[in-house]
């Protein structure tokens, strides 16, 4: 059976601290890939601050290097909301035969409980939680929640990023005329100064 891990975001823009994750993801799980999901329309995040054309070609700058690296359109292809619990069974039925791992932070598992139909996330995939050094949190601590929940986790140590591998540090650094160079790939820099994105002229 394929192993396949799903990284849904804006990638507003993309950066290297989603490549990290991803790669750092698909060597623990033993991934046979990883899809970048870039969403539409977010439910729970309204500060999409380029449109949709400009990220999906980000995205597709950003892992143009990485043979396990791959795109998922099925959220740009429908209208929104974007809800992970309509997400999943679309890309399930792409890869019918695959075990699917939905990477998610440690932030994400504390909030799980809140997301829409929970049971239906992982009635689909198992859920790949990036956990930090300096986290607590466990993977049976919404057990008494989410039945057998516990079950559904795997948690990877992943590498301590700061606040510097943020799409929205990026963007303040940006409109503040500094340099983003070694916290974007290289393509996706140029193509951030060949559009004028995150400026505050910009569109």
């Amino acid at each position: 059976m394929r192993r396949i891990g799903i990284l849904g975001g804006t990638f507003d823009p993309p950066h290297i601290g989603h490549l990290l994750l991803a790669e750092t993801a698909r060597e623990a799980l033993h991934l046979d890939q990883v899809l970048f999901v870039p969403v539409g329309v977010q439910p729970l995040k309204l500060d999409i601050r380029s449109d949709v054309d400009h990220r999906l070609e980000m995205v597709k700058l950003a892992i143009a290097d990485n043979p396990y690296f791959a795109i998922s359109y099925v959220d740009i292809e429908r209208e929104g909301p974007h809800y992970t619990a309509d997400t999943l069974p679309l890309i399930q039925s792409d890869y019918p035969d695959a075990q699917l791992y939905f990477l998610m932070g440690g932030d994400s598992l504390r909030d799980f409980p809140k997301w829409t139909r929970p049971e239906a996330i992982i009635d689909v995939a198992k859920l790949a939680v990036m956990r930090r050094s300096d986290e607590d949190i466990t993977a049976d601590m919404h057990d008494d929640i989410i039945s057998n929940l516990s079950k559904q986790i795997e948690m990877v140590d992943t590498p301590l990023l700061s606040i510097w591998m943020s799409s929205s540090h990026i963007v303040e650094r940006i409109q503040q005329k500094k340099s983003i160079r070694y916290l974007v790939q290289d393509t996706v820099l140029n193509y951030i100064h060949a559009h004028n994105l995150y400026t505050v002229e910009s569109p």
